[in-house]
């Protein structure tokens, strides 16, 4: 998505654009209207941590959660984390599974703190496990295994 790439090289000063938050924000909404849905989790940072913003958590949670219906897994991930601060485990944990269906590791990681915390069961680990390999399974290839071997940073799991 050529707008959202464009931000992207706004918001890190990267391939000759300067660095402006503002600008960022702009072909970030235009990639969102697109319905580019890491467009959406990108505003929810951006506001989340004040960059070209104020910080508004609750406009953070906005964007993060039109991301996350658009199938982001990062925003989803967000979303656990923000309802693992404020001690809905509960909800973190089921933020946290969906986002492990869609292959994001850090939420397995959380899912295993919050197992090893005692905050999540033997058997919500043990799903979570299964739905990670069952996503695995899924994008399995040739070539990525060939990329895997050949460069360790092409790792996929």
């Amino acid at each position: 998505m050529y707008s959202f790439n464009i931000g992207n090289n706004y918001y890190h000063g990267t391939n000759g654009f300067s660095q402006d938050y503002n600008k960022a924000l702009e072909y970030w909404h235009q990639a969102a209207e697109l319905g580019y849905a890491k467009a959406y989790c990108n505003i929810g940072y951006a506001y989340s941590h004040g960059k070209g913003v104020e910080v508004e958590k609750e406009k953070a949670r906005h964007y993060y959660d039109l991301a996350a219906i658009g199938g982001d897994t990062n925003a989803r991930y967000n979303l656990g984390v923000n309802e693992e601060n404020a001690g809905n485990i509960d909800r973190a944990l089921k933020h946290f599974m969906i986002a492990v269906g869609g292959g994001h590791s850090n939420s397995l990681n959380k899912i295993k703190e919050l197992y090893l915390n005692g905050h999540a069961t033997k058997e919500d680990y043990t799903r979570v496990l299964r739905l990670y390999q069952e996503y695995l399974g899924e994008i399995k290839s040739v070539q990525r295994d060939k990329a895997a071997a050949a460069h360790e940073r092409h790792r996929y799991y």
